[in-house]
Parts: C-alpha cells; sequence; structure tokens
C-alpha cells in the first residue's frame, strides 16, 4: 500500500513539473516574442534618427538589450530540453549563467571598472562557471565514448 502511494504521488508531482513548465515555457516564449518585437521597433526608430549618437551610449544599451533577450532564449531552451528529457541540462545552465556574467561585463557602468573588488569578483565569477562547464563538457564527453 505504501509503495503505490508513492508511485502515485511521484506520478502527480511529476506531471505538476511538466505542465508548469510548459506554462512558464509559454510564458517566457510570449515575453520573448513582446521583447523582441518592442526591441525592433526601437531600433526602427533609432535608425530614422539622423543625429542619431550610437557610441554614446545607444550601442551599450542595444546590447544590453540582445543579450537579455539571448539569455530568456537560453532559459526557453533549457525549459524546454527539459520537457523532452525530464532533466535539467546542467552544462546549459552554466551556458546561460556564463552569457548573464559576460553580459554584466560588456555592459559595465561607467566607473564601475575602477573597482578592483568588483572586477576581481567577476573574474573569480567567469573562472568558475568555466571550470564547470569544462568539467561539464568533459563528463559529456566521457559518457559518449564508453
Amino acid at each position: 500500500m505504501h509503495d503505490r502511494f508513492e508511485r502515485v504521488f511521484h506520478a502527480l508531482i511529476g506531471r505538476f513539473e511538466r505542465n508548469l513548465s510548459r506554462v512558464l515555457a509559454t510564458l517566457l516564449a510570449l515575453v520573448l516574442i513582446a521583447s523582441t518585437v518592442q526591441l525592433t521597433l526601437l531600433v526602427g526608430q533609432l535608425l530614422v534618427q539622423p543625429q542619431q549618437d550610437w557610441l554614446g551610449g545607444q550601442l551599450l544599451n542595444l546590447l544590453d538589450r540582445l543579450l537579455l533577450l539571448l539569455i530568456g532564449l537560453e532559459v526557453l531552451q533549457s525549459l524546454t530540453a527539459y520537457l523532452r528529457d525530464r532533466r535539467f541540462q546542467t552544462e546549459l545552465v552554466v551556458l546561460t549563467a556564463l552569457t548573464a556574467v559576460a553580459r554584466k561585463v560588456i555592459v559595465l557602468p561607467p566607473g564601475q571598472e575602477k573597482d578592483p573588488l568588483s572586477l576581481i569578483g567577476v573574474g573569480v565569477v567567469i573562472l568558475c562557471l568555466a571550470g564547470a562547464y569544462q568539467l561539464l563538457h568533459g563528463r559529456d564527453r566521457i559518457d559518449r565514448d564508453s
């Protein structure tokens, strides 16, 4: 009786996780579509302004938004991979984190590059994520070879 209850309970939780993942993936897809439309309209408006100074900060603003959309797309890929394989792909999560840190470095606010402690912290995070990715990537290669 206890085993049957456990199986039913785990089945219900599994079904809940999959349905919640579907809802989250759908919501994220809608947000990504709306954000892409907004970004496209913004770039269109900026392109028709002849006095637009791209190097005065607009390019950095555009890259920030573009990288944020890319991070959202990577999270969506993680959700769909979970729905397909019923497991989280840790390598994809680490790559998403690397992209997020790269975004932070690329769009670093002026003046913050002078704070050595902040730069050291970002460097340590990058090294840790790169090491984690290398370990995961190496593990997957070993699993495929055996």
